[in-house]
């Protein structure tokens, strides 16, 4: 008799197993705001599917009154290009101070401290600090990504840069190599996927950190629009918004893997 921890689907039972919680959430959903909507039609709370579609029509494929512009599209485009910039600038600061403060012993002795304590800062406690200082323009959101993410991208980059065996770095040097080689022939093809993999796991508490900012202080983007709609319990726009990010998060998730996977195959072999 097989135990559980033994028992392996095949690759269309994995299929199965995975997308069942999601038809499990949709049913009981639906279930709830049938029932909800049968005691009151007005109920706000738990929007028929009906209803979301349509708020989704409205929002997605007819223009705004107000400005002209298909406020779907537009938020989405907002805060796409916001989250992107963030994110690769986490990303290449992360890279640069976790391969020095990970190679090399000097700059891990001074910055290593630094680095455990920035990572610990809660950057939303900074936000109205940045929006002081930089102003409520695209600038302060940007930052404040690119200062949530690099701290933990740093961290693991650094730690992955320590688990290189000590072994390789003597080859090289005994081979000629000075610092820089080392680094860049090394241990930089070694990171590269660590930092896609870094970045990937990074992308939560990003999405976090720009819808925290375009809440307070923005006049686009799908946090903004969030927030804007809350005051009139508009649950049929709210509830589409938030599938929507979850959709573009899982998205770039996989992205991000299956480059991994194209460009480091041997990470996954």
């Amino acid at each position: 008799m097989k135990r559980l921890v033994n028992l392996t689907p095949p690759p269309a039972g994995k299929w199965l197993l995975g997308v069942a919680p999601f038809v499990a959430l949709i049913i009981v959903y639906a279930l709830a705001s049938e029932a909800r909507l049968e005691i009151n039609p007005a109920d706000k709370l738990l929007p028929s599917f009906g209803s979301m579609k349509n708020a989704m029509v409205r929002m997605a494929f007819e223009p705004s009154k107000r400005t002209g512009d298909y406020l779907f599209w537009t938020d989405t485009l907002s805060s796409l290009k916001r989250l992107g910039t963030g994110i690769a600038i986490a990303a290449v600061l992360g890279l640069l101070i976790g391969i020095f403060t990970g190679a090399i012993p000097v700059l891990s002795a001074a910055f290593s401290p630094l680095l455990t304590a920035l990572s610990l800062v809660p950057c939303l406690a900074l936000l109205p600090v940045l929006f002081i200082v930089l102003g409520l323009g695209e600038l302060s959101k940007v930052v404040l990504i690119a200062m949530g993410v690099t701290p933990f991208i740093a961290r693991d980059v650094q730690r992955r840069a320590r688990e290189i065996p000590v072994e390789q770095l003597i080859k090289a040097q005994t081979l000629g190599a000075n610092t820089a080689q080392i680094i860049m022939r090394v241990l930089l093809p070694q990171l590269m996927p660590k930092l896609i993999n870094a970045v990937r796991l990074s992308l939560g508490a990003g999405w976090l950190f720009l819808i925290a900012a375009e809440a307070i202080a923005s006049t686009d983007g799908l946090g903004y629009r969030i927030f804007l709609v809350r005051r009139y319990l508009s649950m049929d726009v709210i509830i589409p918004y938030v599938v929507w990010i979850t959709l573009l998060a899982f998205l770039f998730d996989y992205l991000l893997r299956r480059i991994c996977q194209r460009l480091y195959p041997w990470e996954f072999a």
